[in-house]
């Protein structure tokens, strides 16, 4: 079944043209006030302000209340207040979900393009839902099995770094791989206390009959193919990972997040047990 895409009734009637309805970037217009009266209403304690002033440094003047001048932000600064102020609110423990639930619903209206994260504490770039709850689901999982170690942490991490409000696509590689390795680790070479992705390639290479997966393979066909190319594609991509001679090259934010969805995936086989260890 396919929906017919909604356009606004002047459109409809061929009075005016259609209006871009993707996301918007930083703050727009219909979004800049009801955001200001957001903060201005969360964040009504004077010295909750000051506080916040102070860890953001900005310099509160003397005739100005932190209040108003955190309210008055405009753009990217904005969104900054905003980010800042529900980490600030997460981690002080005073926020009951109604001032995230009122966020969310207005990003949501306005076509913002970023979102309240799944932790309350901050925002993050908004993206396809099944997408998203794919990861979630893969840090589930990696939470939920010993053997993964600190995959889910480092996982949930490269997600933040590659879709945050500010993100750090060489650090959301780095964590992705990390993740891989924690998740593969007690699978591919459990006796080896320095494995790396690096490593359990050339473990799968030189061993590849000890490993199978779940998914049904041809007979003739190698079984273990899939995964040792994914792991190969994530570990070959990552340009900063040592310096050389020439300038090291940083992942660009594209290479990073689809990093991460690749990590996800390896993350879910390794820690659900799709991959195994042949006895």
């Amino acid at each position: 079944m396919t929906t017919t895409p909604w356009h606004r009734f002047s459109v409809r009637l061929g009075i005016s043209e259609t209006v871009d309805e993707t996301p918007y970037d930083s703050v727009p217009g219909h979004l800049r006030e009801p955001l200001r009266q957001w903060v201005f209403r969360y964040l009504s304690d004077e010295s909750d302000c000051l506080a916040v002033c102070l860890q953001m440094h900005i310099a509160v003047p003397e005739d100005t209340s932190a209040r108003t001048l955190l309210a008055g932000a405009k753009d990217w600064e904005l969104l900054d207040v905003v980010d800042f102020a529900l980490r600030y609110m997460s981690r002080n423990g005073w926020s009951e979900g109604e001032s995230e639930q009122d966020l969310a619903r207005m990003l949501d209206t306005a076509g913002s393009a970023y979102q309240v994260n799944d932790h309350r504490d901050g925002l993050e770039e908004r993206i396809t839902p099944g997408v998203r709850a794919a990861v979630s689901q893969a840090v589930t999982d990696a939470e939920a099995e010993p053997t993964s170690g600190s995959a889910a942490g480092h996982l949930a991490t490269a997600w933040q770094a590659a879709y945050g409000l500010h993100p750090d696509p060489v650090r959301a590689y780095s964590e992705a791989i990390k993740a891989v390795e924690c998740a593969a680790h007690s699978v591919i070479q459990p006796n080896h206390g320095r494995a790396t992705l690096g490593t359990m390639l050339g473990e799968i290479g030189n061993a590849r009959a000890k490993f199978t997966t779940a998914i049904s393979t041809p007979a003739g066909k190698d079984p273990i193919a899939p995964m040792e190319v994914m792991m190969r594609t994530l570990w070959d991509g990552q340009t900063s990972r040592h310096g050389k001679q020439t300038g090291t090259v940083p992942e660009t934010l594209e290479a990073a997040r689809a990093g991460v969805h690749l990590a996800a995936a390896l993350v879910q086989w390794f820690a659900s047990g799709a991959v195994v260890r042949n006895p």
